[in-house]
């Protein structure tokens, strides 16, 4: 650290409405077994006793600080947060989370041991009700652990659920790659759009194959009615698109792993909608993948077996595939999905495949 006036980690806690959850993620961070840091609160307009936590944490440990704003939403919540800043290096904690004890100290370590630019590591699955429940959510293969990897090179991560806690990024690797957040209101899955950000730009990773934080599964807002949410997944993916065009050396290396991207991204939006905003979404997803396929991006050979199938259906026939699935008569793709990943890693693997896909159900 070249001025010891600043912390070495500026760890980020996007605040709304949450004051049911944010003592316990408070907590967590104010009792890091690495203590060089700050923690900043980004206050989103929150109306209930949030930020009465806050100021109580503040109080007691100087190292906590806030940022008061009028609602705007996730995006300009994170933007002002990374603004204010003055780590070496960035973590995040939603404020409904919470840390093991000694997370951040497992992520600063591996950085420097390693000189990366960003450490990812796993994370628990956590219920509070009925009754606590734990489960672990493996992100990370045991293979890709402990070693440098470029996601360029090694693209698996790409694929996997986006999560931007449960790791620490260099705060210069994010200004010199001008990696932010889209700041449209209201929107929700800003975290996928900086999470492709950063797999695009960086090429020294650690993978920690642990749990260092427990993502809490019992306080989402449903958005499966919510018309405003539809296309949500469309806008986060139209800026990944600008961010690539802007560096043609990474959009020739990515294009086509993008565009596999929002295949799953898109199917997975439009399975948990609920009619008519599933039949409205699937017309979109036909003809933003026609878009795709004119663009020379739609690489078959990133795609699962079942998933080309489905793929064709919907660029050919989207209302008939919609007609399908309310049906009920495409279950014959668990059938093949289970016999994929049982021939490419047996058990573990078809078990690794229904746990992610289950946590996906956001």
């Amino acid at each position: 650290m070249s001025d010891t006036n600043k912390p070495v980690i500026s760890l980020l806690v996007p605040i709304f409405n949450v004051e049911r959850y944010l003592e316990k993620c408070l907590e967590s961070a104010r009792t890091q077994t690495f203590t060089d840091i700050e923690v900043i609160c980004i206050n989103d307009g929150s109306t209930d006793g949030s930020r009465d936590i806050i100021a109580g944490f503040m109080e007691k440990d100087s190292r906590f600080k806030v940022i008061d704003k009028t609602n705007s939403g996730y995006g300009a919540s994170m933007n002002r947060g990374l603004g204010m800043a003055q780590g070496e290096y960035i973590a995040v904690l939603e404020s409904d989370d919470f840390f093991t004890p000694d997370a951040l100290e497992k992520l600063h370590g591996n950085a420097v041991a390693f000189d990366a630019e960003v450490v990812k590591a796993d994370f628990n699955l956590y219920w509070s009700t009925p009754v606590e429940s734990i489960k672990a959510f493996e992100l990370v293969l045991p293979e890709m652990a402990g070693r440098l990897v470029n996601p360029q090179e090694e693209t698996y991560i790409f694929y996997q659920k986006p999560s931007i806690w449960s790791a620490l990024y260099r705060r210069d690797f994010l200004m010199d790659n001008e990696i932010s957040f889209l700041e449209t209101p209201g929107a929700s899955y800003q975290d996928a759009g900086f999470s492709f950000k950063v797999w695009a730009s960086a090429t020294r990773v650690v993978f920690l194959h642990e749990a260092i934080l427990f993502y809490r599964q019992d306080n989402e807002a449903s958005s499966v009615n919510s018309p405003s949410k539809v296309y949500c997944v469309c806008d986060e993916y139209a800026e990944m698109e600008r961010y690539l065009d802007e560096r043609p050396e990474r959009k020739a290396r990515l294009s086509t792993v993008l565009t596999k991207m929002r295949y799953d991204t898109y199917m997975w939006n439009y399975e948990r909608l609920s009619e008519p905003l599933r039949r409205e979404f699937i017309m979109r997803f036909s003809e933003d993948f026609k878009l795709e396929e004119q663009r020379g991006t739609l690489d078959y050979a990133l795609f699962e077996p079942w998933k080309i199938d489905d793929l064709k259906m919907i660029l050919s026939d989207p209302m008939a595939f919609h007609a399908q699935c309310e049906a009920g008569t495409r279950k014959e793709s668990i059938l093949r999905k289970s016999l994929y990943y049982l021939k490419i890693g047996g058990i573990p693997r078809l078990t690794l495949a229904v746990k992610q896909r289950l946590s996906q159900r956001r």
